[in-house]
């Protein structure tokens, strides 16, 4: 970086909102924390507190009320509040963020190739922008799968012209989360030759390194020093994953008789406290399980592990690719979610990259079979492009700092 750019650090204002798990918040964080060496970073999070989660410590965060889907209906996660005054709340908040922090760039995550139902604030937003005296950059963040909902071929059709009209009105950019050996945007976004901004293909934004995260405290670490074998149970969010954790705990009596092993469960901060419950008092009768709720050091445990059972979110995958763990992955049990987690899955078990679960593999003696039979395999393999979060704030440098003038 030159002396002039060192002298007019550029803002980067990054909007993300997470409805039903986490995933695009862990995503969002990764990008954020390789952009603050370079950018001031203004994060706009519009999603429910995970406890325990720790944000870029030298961005800075504005909360918005948050919301979160309850099957295909946008909720406050205040109950006291009704929707029509957390909408109102968020957007001017929103807009009151972009008039003071006064941005050189407005980076949205995944809008609008999805999250249309919040388009009651975004819109406002992206106007504002546009009518600014100020010169402001207007980038989509986005992951490697994208409308893969059920839906008529009319209705695909629609949504991608709507797609189409807001990228091209408002977005100068889209970063596309993933590989193209892997996945391409045309491969869910048929239309993309309708774009008229460039499409950057940044490679996967898979976890830091561990010198990048903050300071640990002892529950963070719990067995990461111990040398048994561990397998690592993982759900993600977790408003979905009890039947996982459920099942691989009923699992457990077994593995210990034939493949003993110490086992990790994380239930995920948006599990209820009912199924938490549930899972540690299951547990307590296994001396071979551990149920925690969250580790910000997820990464570290299947670095140990000698195998993952987990959902198949984004930011769970780029683990298994990240520490090359062995992996039996089964994709969301979420009705209402799209089929996102299933086709990233079936392509990397075809890869030979990890193992597929279905709902009938739930069964405690089927699971265990499968489990065994997983741990008997080679440790994988892949070369696929991880560094999205670095190639990512490269290309912002370049894109932004050409814009300084003297």
């Amino acid at each position: 970086m030159t002396a002039l750019e060192e002298l007019i650090m550029k803002k980067i204002m990054f909007y993300c909102q997470y409805l039903a798990g986490m995933g695009h918040l862990v995503r969002s964080t990764e990008i954020i924390r390789s952009l603050v060496k370079d950018f001031e970073v203004c994060l706009i999070n519009g999603g429910q507190l995970v406890p325990g989660f720790k944000f870029p410590q030298d961005s800075q965060v504005v909360y918005l009320p948050a919301v979160w889907e309850d099957g295909n209906e946008l909720k406050p996660v205040d109950s006291s509040l009704t929707i029509e005054e957390v909408k109102e709340s968020r957007k001017q908040k929103i807009l009151t963020t972009l008039e003071e922090f006064q941005p050189d760039c407005i980076i949205t995550e995944c809008f609008p190739f999805s999250k249309h139902k919040l388009k009651f604030e975004l819109v406002p937003m992206l106007k504002q922008a546009r009518s600014s005296e100020q010169e402001i950059t207007i980038i989509c963040s986005l992951r490697d799968l994208i409308m893969t909902q059920p839906m008529s071929e009319e209705a695909r059709t629609r949504r991608q012209q709507k797609v189409c009209k807001l990228i091209n009105r408002y977005y100068d950019l889209v970063f596309f989360h993933g590989d193209s050996n892997l996945l391409r945007l045309e491969d869910s976004f048929p239309s993309v030759d309708n774009l008229n901004c460039e499409v950057y293909y940044t490679g996967y934004v898979a976890p830091a390194s561990k010198d990048n995260l903050l300071p640990h405290t002892t529950k963070d670490i719990i067995g990461l020093n111990q040398s048994e074998p561990t397998i690592v149970a993982s759900v993600g969010g977790g408003r979905h994953g009890y039947p996982l954790l459920e099942a691989v705990i009923a699992a457990s009596p077994i593995l210990k008789a034939s493949l003993p092993h110490k086992i990790h469960c994380f239930a995920g901060p948006f599990m209820t406290e009912s199924e938490f419950q549930k899972l540690q008092q299951a547990a307590a009768e296994r001396d071979n399980v551990i149920v925690r709720r969250f580790t910000p050091r997820l990464t570290e445990y299947m670095e140990k592990a000698d195998l993952s059972v987990s959902l198949g979110g984004y930011n769970t995958v780029m683990n298994i690719l990240k520490t090359k763990v062995r992996s039996l992955l089964l994709p969301s049990l979420n009705e209402h979610q799209s089929d996102e987690q299933s086709i990233r899955a079936e392509k990397l078990a075809g890869s030979g990259i990890l193992d597929l679960l279905r709902r009938d593999d739930l069964e405690p003696s089927i699971l265990a079979e499968k489990i065994i039979s997983s741990l008997k395999k080679e440790v994988p393999q892949n070369s696929f492009e991880l560094n999205g979060a670095k190639a990512t704030s490269l290309r912002l440098k370049e894109l932004l700092h050409s814009k300084v003038t003297v």
